[in-house]
């Protein structure tokens, strides 16, 4: 299996590298911004991973990535769309420019590398495409919209490339993290209490999760399992939600931990 994987100089990139190379015959393509945290990990990895550091949203990184893959391997199995990122901020305070530069990482990013390997992809059937959304492109808090804003829009464009690549023999798939304990959001103070530890899950359980919607096929995956169950409140019962969001507990989980996840 050839593997491309964004985001994996740490977190739940670095993670998701790591669970793929246990399989045997893996070959994996490791990409994010910084070359010498990509180098260390294909070191460790073994096997002579293909590392590109780029950054994602240079207009001419996914045709770059398209053509060192395609010189190396000549086709992809898997491609794992999970680099991103969010910046805190009510829209009042941090306006338009917060959430164009959002989205420009978040979704554009990832559309426009995905543009620039569906060719190879095709070719390469039956493959695979999972895109690393997040819960919050279910339910949204206050100080982050524009995240929730660009995985909203990341959900729906998965959504539409599945029914639009299922006859290429391309699946496309997604994994929806909640909080996930990361080089960028530690977590620390959700971790220590025990009353909201439980809602904290480890980057190694997302990259179970990826695996699982990628070559096991599954349409999507929460990590941790039970925030399916706020996704669905959200549409059953939506005042319910709102009024939860805006209460105390909501508003510590807001201000309290850190910047949103993100890998580069």
């Amino acid at each position: 299996m050839i593997a491309l994987i964004t985001g994996a100089s740490s977190g739940i990139g670095e993670a998701t590298a790591r669970r793929i190379a246990r399989e045997p015959g893996a070959q994996l393509i490791l990409v994010a911004r910084r070359a010498d945290r990509l180098a260390a990990l294909a070191a460790e990895l073994g096997g002579d991973p293909l590392v590109l550091a780029e950054d994602l949203t240079d207009p001419g990184a996914g045709e770059r990535i398209a053509a060192a893959v395609r010189e190396r391997h000549g086709r992809l199995d898997l491609l794992v769309n999970n680099a991103g990122a969010g910046w805190r901020g009510a829209f009042g305070d941090v306006g338009t420019a917060n959430l164009r530069r959002t989205l420009e990482l978040n979704l554009f990013a990832q559309a426009q590398l995905t543009e620039a390997l569906l060719p190879l992809l095709r070719e390469s059937a039956p493959s695979a495409i999972v895109n690393v959304a997040s819960t919050a492109g279910r339910v949204a808090r206050a100080r982050t919209g524009s995240y929730s804003a660009s995985k909203f829009a990341l959900i729906g464009w998965t959504d539409a490339l599945h029914a639009e690549e299922k006859p290429h023999g391309v699946h496309v798939g997604m994994v929806l993290p909640g909080f996930i304990a990361t080089e960028g959001f530690p977590a620390t103070e959700l971790r220590e209490k025990a009353l909201t530890r439980w809602i904290v899950s480890k980057p190694e359980r997302v990259a179970e999760a990826i695996y699982e919607v990628g070559p096991g096929g599954r349409a999507e995956r929460y990590v941790p399992r039970p925030y399916a169950l706020a996704a669905a409140a959200r549409i059953l019962a939506p005042s319910l939600v709102r009024r939860v969001l805006g209460g105390g507990a909501a508003a510590n989980l807001t201000t309290s931990t850190g910047a949103e996840s993100g890998a580069d």
